[in-house]
């Protein structure tokens, strides 16, 4: 297949905001390829290229130059054949290898194709095809039924690997596709509720109310005494906490696939500021008269337990197998409470110094990679995960520092974000100092006023509401938005949605 097909595609679903429109036109494209290119084109229209790490960043992307082709001649074979010289490029020469491989290829590219693959390869290729229109798609292509091949994706967590089961295996390895102890599964994620009392409403009688922890999210798994550490993003940080490593192995049991939260605990056991806790990722591990530098681990979820898969049993059975294996680390949560008990648990979890509630449904099973109704979280003030568009060049003692900062909600269509408002509100003398060291590595351009960013930095904003405004692309602008901290454990993916944004506007406006 010519790689033009695939960039003419790219262009096409980004041009649309109609789903039924974006699968047709994936469909088509998977149709056209073979079995063999099926999982590349998936992947790089997911944005995704399967040899990771290139070695090539993007100073050495804007540092081509030279005229495009005039005619498409490069393949999705041919390309995924450089991608894979470029992966394996060591040691000495590997540079100039890199320099000679990029220019030929970028040589041989229409102009079309030379920005589809800059994109591709930076990161910054949002065209809008979610992974949910890419299942359809592979679904349509391989003429397999759509429920064995949705569910092989939340298990695999991979729309790559899931095409090429589809493709190669069929049906019968689709359904064979089942939780495997140390590989991550996409986490199950909450819809914001209304209030506490429509959370407990909507979901009563049976549910449970849990502490929503100001910590980040963890998916450990454990096979004898192999232990893996997930985030939420999938990404792999075992070496990064041996805290938790440490407690795992510890555990009375041979196999388990736990989801929870950890965090680090003043002395008095009130949780310490979300900073601290994400820099102990990646330290060698801490003294021995410091415990509250320890990571420490809280669950909520337990997926799998010594070779059986719970996740699709009812909450209830998993909370069960939870309270059997490590009952001191459940996070701590109150059964088919009513009212005035969640409203009780929610003020403990706030002078606990935590977020909020989690209210949940006792009888659903754990939908993994979806946002659904059956897991509400209950915040006492309106806080939205944003992207960092751009920051402006700080003026008075804010001079030299990269300050006014440009935020951007996710299109639920799979674009690019949304810009939604700024903020340099909330901004402390160290946050300033960082974004001026840290925001020029995800630098895309800048002009004399901002430092625009690709689309890789979340930050917590706390606001009062919102209301229309024709100011910024998304119709409507933050009132009184302030910085509560940066993200590290979330990406661009993660961040709310211009949809849960816009909920907040008055009823008729």
């Amino acid at each position: 297949m010519e790689l033009s097909r695939v960039v003419d595609t790219s262009a096409a679903v980004a041009a649309t905001r109609s789903r039924k429109v974006k699968s047709a036109e994936l469909g088509a494209l998977l149709d056209a390829a073979s079995a063999d290119e099926i999982p590349i084109v998936v992947a790089w229209l997911s944005g995704i290229i399967g040899q990771g790490r290139l070695g090539v960043g993007w100073r050495s992307l804007t540092s081509l130059v030279g005229p495009p082709a005039v005619e498409p001649t490069l393949t999705v074979d041919g390309v995924d054949e450089v991608f894979d010289r470029l992966a394996g490029a060591r040691g000495p020469g590997s540079t100039t290898l890199r320099r000679e491989l990029m220019t030929e290829l970028f040589a041989a590219a229409t102009e079309s194709e030379q920005q589809f693959l800059r994109r591709l390869m930076t990161g910054e290729l949002r065209q809008g095809a979610l992974a949910g229109v890419m299942v359809d798609a592979i679904a349509a292509a391989s003429g397999q039924p759509l429920d064995l091949v949705r569910r092989a994706h939340m298990l695999t967590g991979s729309l790559p690997e899931t095409a090429s089961i589809a493709v190669h295996g069929g049906a019968d390895e689709l359904a064979a596709v089942g939780l495997q102890v140390g590989r991550a599964v996409a986490p199950m994620l909450a819809t914001p509720a209304d209030s506490l009392a429509d959370a407990v409403t909507s979901l009563g009688p049976d549910l449970v109310v849990d502490f929503k922890l100001d910590g980040a999210r963890v998916q450990v798994h454990r096979r004898g005494d192999e232990v893996r550490v997930y985030t939420r993003s999938l990404r792999d940080i075992t070496a990064a906490v041996p805290d938790i490593v440490d407690v795992a192995r510890r555990l009375p049991c041979d196999t388990v696939i736990l989801d929870g939260e950890t965090l680090t605990l003043d002395a008095d056991g009130r949780p310490r500021p979300f900073q601290d806790t994400m820099s102990r990722f990646g330290s060698a591990g801490v003294a021995d008269d410091d415990p509250t530098a320890l990571l420490r681990p809280f669950f909520f979820d337990c997926l799998h337990l010594d070779g059986v898969d719970l996740i699709d049993r009812p909450l209830t059975d998993r909370l069960d197998a939870l309270t059997a294996l490590a009952p001191d680390l459940r996070i701590p949560s109150v059964v088919n409470p009513s009212v005035e008990q969640a409203q009780r648990h929610l003020d403990a979890a706030l002078d606990a110094g935590h977020e909020g509630v989690m209210v949940k449904s006792l009888t659903g099973p754990y939908a993994a990679g979806r946002r659904g109704k059956t897991w509400q979280k209950v915040k006492p003030v309106h806080t939205f995960d944003l992207v960092v568009l751009g920051a402006e060049w700080g003026s008075g003692r804010r001079t030299g520092f990269l300050s006014n900062l440009h935020l951007g909600a996710r299109d639920p269509d799979g674009g690019r974000p949304v810009m939604v408002g700024k903020t340099f509100k909330g901004l402390t003398d160290a946050l300033l100092q960082w974004q001026t060291d840290e925001f020029p590595k995800h630098e895309s351009h800048r002009d004399s006023y901002t430092m625009y960013l690709r689309p890789e930095i979340v930050v917590e904003i706390e606001l009062d509401g919102v209301q229309r405004s024709s100011r910024y692309p998304g119709g409507l602008a933050l009132r009184f938005a302030r910085v509560v901290r940066y993200r590290p454990d979330k990406t661009a993916d993660d961040a709310d949605t211009i949809d849960s944004i816009r909920a907040l506007l008055p009823a008729g406006d």
